[in-house]
């Protein structure tokens, strides 16, 4: 910051402007002269909006200087929720929603103190943190000790792993099956912890296309694949127990990266292999 007479001078160093701005002293002893026949109200009307000019501007430079370098998000670096729960950390939560659990069942006009609900705020809380045990692991911490380096370009697909997740527009379950494909370059990821990490993304509450996309960012960026495609087919019980109530009804959604998206046969390819037959 330069200072010349009774001006600020503010320089970006990133953009190079300098934004000349009176020093705020003067500008205030200028506006309560000019308005010193205005009613109270209206002269701090005018002083707040000089303040507000003021940081706006400072804000500006400030944000220029430190949006230069975006940091890129990063499936496997992204932390879970309850990654560091300790037993009694778990214990508390428990003890928390079975209160809630409690109210619930008195809000809806049960008696939580009846015999057969006698243990049901417990056993509802411990139901629910199992239903969400994904928010428990990351990715990294699941798929680090299985990558193989591996001379193989030949499509690997699992097909129809069961997932089960919780919508989070209404709490209540959605189910079905996942199809996962990908094309090696160089490397391969263990069987087993593609079907993990369907199971870490489908345990925390979900909308069906985050979970398809999430599952095939979090492949491509443990192995760098020429392609992921992934495919989920569900029921949704929010849809088929209320709303709609459209029983038979089920939603398909699919993630093609790289050269799934590009390449129709490949695609066509996975599409075959990983056909969901009907459950």
């Amino acid at each position: 910051m330069t200072s010349q007479s009774t001006d600020i001078v503010f320089i970006d160093s990133t953009t190079s402007r300098e934004c000349h701005l009176f020093e705020f002293t003067s500008k205030l002893r200028t506006i309560m002269k000019v308005n010193q026949d205005l009613p109270h109200d209206s002269v701090n009307l005018t002083v707040r909006s000089v303040k507000s000019c003021t940081c706006s501007n400072h804000d500006n430079g400030d944000s220029d200087r430190t949006t230069n370098a975006p940091r890129k998000y990063s499936v496997l670096d992204e932390k879970a929720l309850r990654e560091d729960d300790t037993k009694l950390v778990r214990d508390q939560r428990v003890q928390t929603m079975s209160r809630s659990y409690e109210i619930i069942l008195e809000s809806i006009g049960e008696d939580p103190t009846r015999q057969g609900l006698l243990k049901t705020p417990k056993r509802a809380a411990e139901a629910l943190v199992f239903f969400t045990k994904g928010y428990e692991q990351s990715i990294r911490e699941i798929v680090s000790d299985a990558i193989f380096d591996e001379d193989c370009e030949n499509m690997v697909v699992v097909k129809e792993i069961d997932m089960y997740s919780l919508c989070e527009h209404h709490m209540v379950p959605f189910f079905g099956k996942v199809s996962v494909g990908y094309l090696p370059n160089k490397r391969v990821l263990g069987l087993s912890k593609i079907a993990r990490i369907v199971e870490v993304f489908s345990r925390r509450l979900q909308v069906q296309e985050r979970l398809t996309r999430q599952i095939a960012e979090a492949i491509a960026e443990a192995i760098k694949p020429r392609g992921v495609a992934v495919i989920v087919e569900c029921l949704h019980m929010c849809m088929i127990m209320r709303g709609a109530q459209k029983v038979n009804s089920r939603t398909t959604t699919s993630a093609m990266l790289g050269v799934f998206r590009e390449d129709p046969k490949s695609r066509e390819e996975f599409l075959s292999l990983g056909r969901i037959n009907p459950f």
